[in-house]
């Protein structure tokens, strides 16, 4: 198979296929889907199995399959929430009268697709809002939530970030014990389960809520995590962009330290990690909180290689005047060479650099605003 770069857009899945020339290194290959709306895409590396997440809207989401490469997709059954479960009224709510109520939850999108480890063929795990996990050992064809953590009395206080419900973006399988998982929900912090998920912890102590009262801004509850990622070679290394900051952890998110004096911004939503080297990470950083749009309209990636000790800011090809681009939180990839990163964004830019960073070139082709951008 030749390299690709799979970009989930508002109109669609492009496929971006690569060239090797200096000036144009990605072309698009092919569109699926035109019209719309995906917002994730997986390829399964142990089979080659593709799958889709697309949220029409009005019609709700779509889950799709595909098992030639892409060449025709089947539609799958959605994760189902039970009818027992309900979802607690926002516990920020103004309206004392609002606190406490509760309803029926029901499937609003598909926020994270990963697959199992290597050694469970089949085995999908999907996050979703609100805020649940789900896992399938039958490539999507069921699916069953797990409820251990949707069970657990801290859900009570979740709450919805950039989205109305609390809602799960980031799903990190241990490479060495496929028990052990690490999810990270906006807002409700970092959980970690090490059988399966028959049982849960809590693991964001050290994160800073700075959104919070002063007494609850340490609550590792209600964290708001916007991405998690974890080094696949050194998987105690992990690496998130809060809502307020960036924060590290060497210690399987036993404990979190806060990155300080980052330039230009600790706000963004995306992070990246090398696949070998857990000191060096991205970020796309922005201006918060209403504003979302790059620190002096300058579009610019942060780059650390000690750790997060100190941040370089990457410019070379990228627009430095008038640029109001914006990245989410899975727009952002780097591939398993660690100097091959990608990145989209919300109008319709992408870019691609084969030296971790230092340069960047911009596709010719304009998309529509990015959603996801993953390489097979």
């Amino acid at each position: 198979m030749s390299e690709r770069l799979y970009v989930s857009t508002r109109k669609g899945l492009v496929t971006l296929a690569r060239t090797h020339a200096a000036e144009q290194p990605w072309r698009v290959e092919k569109i699926d889907f035109l019209g719309d709306p995906v917002n994730l895409f997986l390829r399964d590396p142990r089979d080659g199995t593709q799958y889709a997440a697309l949220n029409l809207g009005h019609f709700g989401p779509k889950l799709r399959r595909s098992d030639d490469d892409g060449q025709t997709w089947q539609d799958l059954p959605l994760p189902a929430y039970p009818e027992d479960t309900f979802i607690y009224a926002n516990p920020m709510a103004p309206a004392e009268s609002e606190k406490g109520k509760q309803h029926t939850a029901v499937l609003m999108e598909i926020w994270a697709l990963e697959t199992g480890g290597a050694n469970e063929p089949g085995t999908i795990w999907a996050g979703t809002i609100p805020g649940a996990l789900f896992r399938s050992d039958d490539r999507g064809s069921s699916w069953r939530m797990i409820r251990t953590l949707w069970d657990r009395p801290e859900r009570q206080h979740w709450f919805g970030g950039g989205k109305d419900e609390a809602g799960l973006h980031s799903i990190c399988v241990d490479p060495r014990d496929a028990k052990h998982v690490s999810v990270a929900l906006s807002c409700g912090g970092v959980w970690q389960t090490r059988d399966a998920g028959e049982t849960w912890t809590c693991t964001a102590a050290g994160m800073r809520a700075a959104y919070m009262p002063p007494e609850l801004q340490f609550d590792p509850n209600v964290q708001d995590p916007h991405r998690m990622v974890q080094c696949p070679t050194q998987p105690d290394a992990l690496w998130v962009q809060h809502h307020n900051g960036i924060f590290r952890s060497f210690d399987g998110a036993q404990q979190w330290e806060e990155c300080v004096d980052v330039q230009p911004s600790g706000f963004g939503f995306a992070v990246a990690v090398h696949p070998t080297d857990p000191l060096t990470a991205w970020f796309v950083p922005g201006k918060k909180d209403e504003f979302r749009y790059p620190v002096d309209g300058k579009f610019v990636v942060t780059r650390t290689r000690d750790g997060g000790r100190s941040f370089e800011t990457l410019t070379n090809g990228l627009p430095q005047s008038h640029a109001y681009d914006l990245v989410y939180r899975h727009a952002l990839d780097v591939d398993a060479t660690g100097n091959r990163l990608a990145m989209g964004s919300t109008t319709g830019g992408v870019w691609t650099t084969d030296d971790a960073g230092e340069t960047w070139t911009e596709l010719e082709a304009r998309l529509p605003p990015v959603y996801a951008v993953r390489f097979a």
